[in-house]
């Protein structure tokens, strides 16, 4: 019985596991891991994707008891009506944060809102239901109805909520699909992307962004948005939204021209 040359058959088995190697290599990481280049530059996960570690009440001293859930790596809080805080009530950080880069992945129930808030101090005034804080907005802008209020559109999805409107042109995918937030911090800097795309900046402490403010729902709380440093905010407005992949890393001051929209 003959066997084929080597040199037939050896070029084909390479072939073979070189491709089964690159399928692989471009399969995305599993949902709440780092990979070895983001531990390099600081990254880290801000929810493990299994327990409550890291985070507790807005308004308590251990995590809630009830409403949220967690369930194959994704942090959910149930739909409650639409009553805000009626679920679970809003979560924050057990850290604090002053300058960080910051990326989330979220997914939205049909006409779902929530929120995610940074620079929250829990003991500051609040307002109903919730602590204050600058707010990246999570909203279903095809029909609830909170994205057709405020000004030129600072209630739409990725805006700074009350504030700064995204982008129109923003990308983004429907209620049920998956999108990732991002938020950049330096400073009084302050960026916010949507899916990787830069989709509107500020800064604080600026004329413009003190008149964003008086022009808002907070213009009678005293140094809103100016804190230095503050907790992360997820919001349990009284929708279903699902969160994972949480994950930040501390940033120097900028020295670099700032990112325009």
């Amino acid at each position: 019985m003959k066997f084929p040359a080597l040199s037939h058959w050896l070029p084909c088995l390479l072939s073979g596991i070189l491709a089964t190697t690159l399928v692989r290599a471009a399969e995305p990481p599993a949902p709440n891991t780092l990979m070895p280049d983001e531990v390099r530059v600081g990254w880290r996960l801000l929810w493990d994707g299994k327990t409550s570690a890291g985070w507790r009440g807005a308004n308590l001293d251990t995590f809630p008891d009830q409403g949220w859930l967690m369930k194959d790596g994704v942090l959910t809080i149930p739909a409650a009506g639409g009553v805000q805080g009626a679920s679970g009530g809003d979560i924050v950080t057990v850290e604090t944060f002053a300058n960080f880069e910051l990326t989330v992945d979220f997914r939205l129930a049909p006409n779902a809102k929530s929120g995610i808030k940074y620079f929250v101090d829990p003991a500051a005034p609040k307002g109903p239901a919730t602590s204050l804080g600058l707010q990246y907005h999570l909203v279903d802008d095809a029909t609830n109805p909170d994205a057709k209020l405020g000004t030129n559109g600072n209630r739409t999805l990725g805006s700074v909520y009350d504030l700064y409107p995204a982008a129109n042109n923003k990308k983004f995918n429907p209620p049920g699909a998956w999108n990732t937030a991002r938020i950049v911090v330096r400073g009084n800097h302050v960026e916010h992307w949507l899916n990787g795309a830069l989709v509107l900046a500020f800064d604080r402490g600026s004329d413009e962004f003190r008149h964003h403010v008086q022009e808002s729902k907070y213009k009678a709380v005293a140094g809103f948005g100016l804190a230095p440093a503050g907790r992360i905010l997820l919001q349990d407005h009284g929708y279903e939204a699902s969160f994972r992949n949480l994950k930040i890393r501390l940033l120097p001051l900028a020295t670099e021209a700032k990112t325009k929209v």
